[in-house]
This record gives structure tokens, sequence and C-alpha cells, in this order.
């Protein structure tokens, strides 16, 4: 491990965030999918604040029958309609939430599948550049906040609104002087709400993008712990990450001071129109332009309108934070179209792959290789060697299309690798690091991932060709559960499962960069003769460690400050006595080199 992997990438590297107006338009594209649910949903809202409407209406005509001298039974029978509108209302809405919480939760389950599929689709160029973190922050807390707007928020503020728009057209229609009075006295909330959300998404956008820092600096100094502890960069972290923490603490304060003003503004907004009716009724009613019923139906559907206001208001900021939410997670879709937007339509002519002046450097760093040239045969075995920090992990990632040089070539059939798209490109290189995941499932499902249409036979040859052979001694063989409810697999367990899955693959060129670093001296010896066997006829780059690597090969490439010092097979290399020669007298302990 190196300290590279502790570099913090720039903001202009982050993954983009769709604007509002391609948002708005993803958004309508997810509701069109389940239309008729969303129209189900709607109508039941609207017929459980139709039916709400009729209780105050009754009210007022209930105080203009006391008024006017009329009997109990009358009064009984308003008061009977309106316990049933209520009970009507309660069911309506209660099924009116539940048809809006699955339809949330299965509009999230799309949302959560397009963004995995986005994910996957983006070229590893993509994902180094722009940070774990970043990615995991919208996949994660982005897609956890969209998530809760959808099955909680979602349901409770269509409810609202609607509950709100027949409230308002309700007081208008009663008494149309009075219902504008009303709608006068709530200028303020519509004051209140365009200078919030005209403030709000970006400083949502904000709060979410020191967030994604945040998770970045953490998961960059956690994977290099003991980089951080062997090179005394300790102080140096905490001040990262106290960097990091004070952005969110910014941003988390901007949207705070936000949320405040709106709220007060909108609560005292809230009492305005019940307060204004009630002094214009009292001069109407002076006047006789207005009778008594009224102003009381009025004022309770006015005090109604409180409760999806309050709703409303409760949700504001899930809403907010969701908008900026779903535009970082449909940003997925715009880094993964960018990419496809710029692939090579040519085919490779074959599977030689030559390496042409090549510089390439880190973000805001300088040249970490300088002027490589390199042709690796059809079928050769080629080992790169050097010491630490000499360019052979970045080379190794050139050749498999994670990244473009910055200036000079790098292609496989005379194709650039990098733009192939990605699935194109794994079917000609696959690259095996000692960085392996082991996925939930079993034994046979993480071995499928390499070839879905593998046969048992298949699998268990696979496993036998990297050494495996571990697994048969599994109780339920290919079909164990691997994870923390089934079986623990050791971390040299999980390198010979990703070994076997690239052995399923079947790529014409393999790069192996430190593939088995976890394994012990011998067996990864044996794994690699293993290996070398079964990929016979496919080139083979090893990024060595272990100079019997290069022992094995055809040829060896020496790396050095950036640079191809030396190029040749073993034991030409060895006799010329330069640079390998001496790392091979190293590794055998100073004994003469042969």
């Amino acid at each position: 491990m190196t300290s590279r992997g502790l570099r913090s990438a720039p903001m202009s590297s982050k993954l983009p965030v769709a604007d509002p107006r391609r948002a708005r338009r993803a958004a309508r594209e997810l509701v069109g999918q389940d239309g008729r649910a969303f129209a189900g949903v709607i109508l039941l809202n609207a017929l459980a604040a139709g039916v709400g409407l009729v209780g105050p209406w009754l009210l007022g005509r209930i105080v203009d029958t006391v008024k006017d001298g009329g009997s109990v039974g009358d009064v009984d029978r308003l008061a009977l309609i309106i316990c049933a509108c209520a009970l009507a209302q309660l069911l309506l809405s209660r099924y009116a939430r539940y048809a809006g919480h699955r339809f949330g939760e299965r509009t999230s389950a799309r949302i959560r599948e397009q963004f995995v599929g986005r994910a996957l689709a983006l070229p590893p160029a993509v994902v180094e550049h722009s940070g774990t973190g970043d990615l995991a922050a919208r996949g994660i807390t982005d897609m956890a906040t969209v998530g809760t707007t959808l099955r909680d928020a979602g349901p409770e503020v269509s409810i609202a609104l609607v509950q709100a728009l027949f409230i308002l057209g309700a007081a208008c229609a009663l008494d149309p002087l009075l219902g504008a009075i009303a709608l006068l006295a709530l200028a303020g909330i519509w004051c209140a709400g365009r200078w919030y959300l005209r403030r709000a998404h970006d400083a949502y956008l904000t709060e979410g993008a020191a967030d994604s820092a945040l998770a970045e600096v953490l998961v960059s100094t956690a994977e290099g712990a003991r980089t951080v502890e062997a090179l005394g960069l300790q102080e140096r972290r905490i001040t990262a990450c106290g960097h990091a923490i004070e952005r969110c603490r910014n941003a988390r304060t901007r949207t705070l001071f936000l949320r405040s003003v709106f709220f007060l503004c909108v609560d005292v907004s809230q009492v305005l129109p019940v307060v204004a009716v009630l002094l214009a009724g009292s001069v109407l009613l002076a006047q006789g332009a207005v009778n008594l019923g009224t102003i009381v139906s009025l004022a309770v559907y006015l005090r109604q309108l409180s409760t999806p206001m309050d709703t409303i208001l409760l949700w504001a900021e899930q809403l907010q934070s969701s908008n900026a939410s779903f535009a970082r997670i449909e940003g997925i879709g715009l880094a993964a179209k960018d990419q496809k937007n710029h692939p090579s339509t040519a085919t490779p002519a074959d599977d030689c792959i030559e390496v042409t002046g090549v510089h390439y450097a880190y973000e805001g760093g300088d040249d970490v290789l300088h002027g490589v040239d390199l042709v690796v045969r059809p079928g050769e075995r080629l080992a790169v060697v050097g010491p630490s920090g000499a360019g052979k992990t970045t080379l190794g990632m050139l050749l498999a299309g994670m990244d473009e040089p910055r200036s000079g070539l790098v292609t496989v059939g005379g194709v650039p690798v990098a733009a192939l798209d990605p699935a194109g490109l794994r079917r000609q290189i696959v690259l095996v690091t000692q960085e392996h995941h082991v996925f939930l499932g079993s034994v046979r499902d993480n071995l499928l991932i390499g070839a879905p249409a593998a046969t048992d036979g298949e699998l268990t040859a696979a496993l036998a060709a990297v050494g495996a052979d571990w697994v048969r001694d599994l109780p339920a063989g290919l079909d164990t559960e691997l994870g923390a409810s089934g079986y623990r697999v050791a971390p040299a367990q999980a390198q010979q499962l990703a070994l076997a899955r690239v052995v399923l693959a079947d790529p014409h060129t393999l790069i192996l960069d430190e593939a088995t670093a976890l394994l012990d001296p011998s067996t990864a010896r044996h794994t690699e003769q293993a290996l070398a066997a079964v990929l016979e006829g496919r080139t083979v780059i090893a990024i060595a460690h272990r100079l019997h690597t290069a022992h094995d090969a055809d040829r060896v490439a020496v790396m050095s400050d950036g640079r191809l010092t030396e190029l040749g097979t073993h034991e030409g290399l060895v006799a010329a006595g330069g640079a390998y020669a001496e790392l091979w007298r190293s590794w055998h302990g100073g004994s003469p080199p042969s």
C-alpha cells in the first residue's frame, strides 16, 4: 500500500450533479413508469380531502340551524353526517397512505436498480478520479434520503397538498370575499417559500458535497491506516479530517439558518388568515352581508389548513434534501452517458498491446511515468519489476484501461484501450489486484460473476486451477453461504476466489498486480504456475514483487523512477549485470545470480 491511496481528489474531479430541469424530467419519467398507481394515489387523496370538507360546512349549517330555532333532530342528523364523513375520510386517508407507500417503495427500488446499473457502467477511471467516498455517499446517504421521501414524506406531503388546495377552494366557494381575504393573508407563506426555495437547493447540494468530501477523507484514511502509521502522517490526516468536518458543519449551519427563518415565517403566517377572516367577518356580519354560520365554517376551514401546512413544513427539509440527493444520484447517469458518448467503434485488429511515449500524472501532481514505450506480444508472459514507487502499478492501470495517459497512447490491436466501452474492455483485458471482494451469497454465486453460464464442472476446474482445494471441504461445497452469517473467508481464500473468477472470465490478456500477495510464498508460486498452465496461449502481464514470477516469464520489464530502464529475458538481464541483476542478487540474499 502506498501513500498515493491517501490523496484527496479535487472538487473538479467529483461526479457531476444533474441540473434542476434534468432532475425534474427524470422524476417525471419515474412517475410515468407507474403512472396508474400514482393517479390512484392522487384520486384517493382527493376523495379523502373532499369528504373532509363536508364537516366544517355542516358545522356552519348547525350554527345557522340553532340560530334559526331548528329542532334537535335536525342538529342530530347533521352531526350524524359529520361523523360518517369523518369515518369515510379516515378510511380513505388510510388507504391513500397505504397506496402511496407501495408506490414509493416500488419507485425507490427502481431508483436503486438504476443507480447500481449506472455505477457498474462507470469506467474505472471515473471512479478513480472521483473517489469512492463520493460514489458511496450517493449510493448510501443520498439513496436513503430519496427512499425516505418516497416512502414517508411523499405520501404525507401529497395528502397535505391536496387537502390544502381543497380547503382553500372550499373557503373561496363559501364566501369569495372572505376567501380572498384569507388568501391575501397567506401571502407571507408564499414570500417565505420563494425566499427559502431560491436558496435551499444550492445549500443542500453544498451539504451533500461536504458529506461526500468527508466520507472520502475518512475512507482513504481508514484504508491507508498502515501507511499513515508507517509514515507518521497522523497529524496531517487529523487536520484533513478536521477541515472536512468544519466544511460539513458550515454547510449544515447554513441549511439550519434557512429552515429557522422559513419555519418562523410560516408559523406566524398560519395565524393571520384566521384573524383576518374573523375581523373582516365581524364587520360584514354587522352589515348583514354574511351569516354567522359562514364565518364559523370559514374559521374552521382555515384552522384545518394548519394541519396540512404543518405536515408540509415538517417535511420541507426532507423534500429539499431529497431534491439535492436525487440530483446527485441522477448525476451518475450523466457521468455514464458522458463516457458512452466517446467510445471507440473500432474493433481491435489483434491482441497486441502497445505503449507509445506514455507520460502520466495523478491529479495535481508531477509525472510518475516518463516516456514509456513497450510492446506486449499476444500470448507473451511479461513480468514488470522494480523498486517500490517505480511506476509498476500505474503502468498496469493504464494497460488495463482504467485511465488515460497525459500524453502518448496505450492501444490493443491498434485501438486506444481507454476508448473501449467497459464491456468490450473487460472482454479484452482483466486487471487483478490484491484487493478482492467476496459478495454475499454462495461460493457458486461468487464464481458465476465471472461466467454466468458456467457448469459445476467448469467451476470446480477453475477452483482447482488456482489451488482452492478448501472449497471441497466446505459443508455444502459450492452452495456454502459466505459472509458474516455463513463461512468466513480468509483473505488468501478471497484472493483465490477472485483468481478463479478470472479463469472463468477467460480474457485474452490478464494483468496481475500483486494478485497473489496475500498467499504464502509456496502457495503463491503453485497458484501462479497453475494459472500459467490454464492461461496458456493468453497474454499475462504480472506486476511482480516476488522475483520468481520474473524468472518464469518470457520477458522482464524493469521500471525505475517512472521509466522503462531494461527489457529482456531473465537470463539475459542477469547476465547484463544491470539493475535487474542487482534486484535478483538482493532477492537471493547476495548470492551470485543464476
